[in-house]
């Protein structure tokens, strides 16, 4: 039905095998992601190209991706980051090493993946900038920058040819509540979100400036990261609103976002309607929790 988890999705955004534009535009796209919208993308790939190239088997799969975590950068710059997913070895099963594979797509078609590995394997390799690996057998697929090779969270910025990338958002999200990081009222009210949470709504949250302690000397990105949260509390005397957010990627801001050696990091995110939101993230190269703590403004919606 309309208005859940499961709704309605559409199609806002097309991009051809060379990443132009096909039909929907990049900015309807950001809109639907400002107002809070899910993000799903389609693509499609041959197995013998994309799976295994030493495969006879020329068969087309498509896919459609997940991607829990979105960012507006600059108020018009759209990328999403998935963040649930173990490396997957199509089609007998999962890959040779546990880790996390937070794959990173731009409205643009650029990709990423960092890759945190989760089974305390010996890392031997240096942090910083590693030789771009060669994909002679996969000529469909474009490494830009490579990052970290050796060590325990390698990344790296690449594109692929995919036949289509199809970007889907569902929008049943409403903004109920938004305030400064002071707690400072912007628009609508806090009951609203009380009310919605209390008859089992589920609510997701934008929060602006998230990954400024990131940023260098120079730059400075305006950007907001959506995320959705799990468990909700309500203090019905101080009159305040928590929510513990689902694993969210924090990448240094930049269009197009891509990660970098020491650029990126990724954790959990504890939320009140004061404007607080502390931090326990990860370095991702020794896999220590550190928690932290910092104001933003945010915005409240439910569905």
């Amino acid at each position: 039905m309309a208005g859940t988890s499961g709704g309605n999705w559409r199609c806002v955004y097309t991009l051809d095998q060379r990443r132009r534009p096909v039909s929907g535009s990049s900015k309807e796209l950001a809109e639907a992601i400002r107002h809070g919208a899910d993000l799903r993308i389609y693509t499609e790939f041959f197995h013998d190209e994309h799976i295994n190239t030493s495969s006879t088997e020329h068969e087309l799969i498509r896919e459609v991706a997940d991607f829990r975590v979105t960012y507006l950068l600059e108020s018009r710059w759209t990328a999403g980051i998935v963040t649930l997913r173990l490396p997957i070895s199509l089609p007998e099963g999962f890959g040779p090493r546990p880790s996390m594979s937070f794959f990173l797509y731009n409205e643009d078609g650029s990709q990423g993946i960092a890759r945190p590995h989760l089974d305390g394997g010996r890392a031997a390799g240096k942090l910083g900038p590693s030789p771009i690996n060669d994909h002679r057998e996969m000529p469909k697929y474009h490494e830009l920058e490579n990052w970290d090779e050796g060590t325990n969270a390698p990344s790296s910025s690449f594109f692929y040819e995919f036949d289509v990338f199809r970007f889907l958002v569902n929008e049943g999200w409403e903004e109920v509540f938004a305030h400064t990081g002071d707690g400072t009222v912007e628009s609508g009210s806090l009951e609203a979100l009380v009310e919605g949470f209390a008859r089992g709504r589920e609510v997701k949250v934008s929060v602006r400036g998230l990954c400024a302690d990131m940023e260098g000397p120079h730059t400075s990105i305006d950007h907001e990261v959506f995320v959705q949260t799990g468990s909700c509390y309500y203090y019905t005397e101080r009159k305040q609103f928590i929510a513990g957010s689902h694993p969210v990627v924090r990448v240094r801001p930049a269009i197009p976002l891509q990660y970098m050696s020491k650029g990126w990091d990724f954790g959990w995110l504890m939320l009140r309607t004061d404007g607080l939101v502390v931090r326990w993230l990860v370095d991702p190269y020794t896999l220590q929790f550190q928690k932290s703590q910092s104001r933003h403004s945010i915005r409240w919606f439910v569905r």
